[in-house]
């Protein structure tokens, strides 16, 4: 049997060991029964399976540890299928040994999300009551969402304001639930987004007054794979998020671009 005819339910936990084995070390039966709830039996019978479809060098068995551990070089299964995250394997293997720093629960209300996202899908132009953050005032004001951009933590919404007479990016969040959400198919065609449509070469590279040690420590953490500078294609409008999230030219910031 080969790996295109095992369960799904097989699959998913192959390639839950396999990535135990990348980046733990070891896995033994227990890994398998506390993360699935399957039986020791069901355990050893899925370890097998593994071994078999594991690539040279296999895991060997520690007698003391009472575990598998990944031999140097581990390979692991040639074609695993979707895997867990890293960091969802770590975690759950270090149990209380392991915290991590809350992210910021970014709101979207699903009733303001509907109505722009229908908006778009109409062709429609939308009034919003919208709250400025360089203001403080909420103005009513029409709206044309065209598209739709994530910046790792929340999603906007690229729109033409017609008050502005400008693409804009409007963050749900900041539209009023008691907006009128009136809409009326777009007077005329929107003008072209050019930042949207231009794709951006971002190069970026190790500080220059870092030390050599420490520039080389910074491309393997943001692995440049050997590379001198690390190519990012992002839109233009959407090169302000990359900044942002990246900390570009912030004090701290171990890249600059190149």
């Amino acid at each position: 049997m080969d790996g295109n005819e095992l369960r799904e339910a097989v699959r998913v936990r192959l390639a839950y060991l396999d990535q135990c084995f990348r980046w733990r070390g070891h896995a033994n039966r227990r890994t398998l029964t506390s993360r699935f709830g399957i039986s020791p039996a069901q355990a050893a019978i899925d370890f097998r399976d593994y071994l078999k479809r594991c690539l040279q060098p296999l895991p060997l068995y520690d007698t003391v540890r009472r575990t598998y551990v990944a031999s140097d070089g581990h390979l692991g299964l040639e074609d695993p299928g979707d895997l867990p995250s890293m960091l969802d394997v770590i975690a759950d293997g270090a149990g209380d040994r392991f915290d991590a720093l809350p992210m910021p629960r970014r709101q979207c209300p699903a009733t303001v999300m509907r109505r722009l996202y229908q908006a778009m899908d109409c062709n429609h132009r939308i009034e919003i009551d919208y709250v400025s953050m360089s203001s403080g005032q909420t103005t009513s004001q029409w709206i044309a969402p065209a598209r739709i951009g994530f910046d790792g933590e929340r999603l906007h919404f690229r729109a033409w304001s017609y008050r502005h007479d400008e693409w804009r990016d409007y963050l749900p969040v900041r539209v009023s639930e008691d907006s009128s959400f009136a809409t009326e198919p777009l007077p005329a065609s929107l003008s072209r987004d050019e930042e949207w449509e231009t794709m951006l070469g971002v190069r970026l590279r190790p500080r220059a007054d870092l030390s050599p040690e420490q520039q080389q420590a910074a491309r393997s953490e943001y692995g440049f794979d050997g590379k001198d500078a690390l190519k990012i294609e992002v839109r233009a409008a959407l090169a302000f998020y990359l900044d942002r999230r990246w900390g570009i030219d912030l004090p701290g910031c171990r890249l600059e671009r190149a």
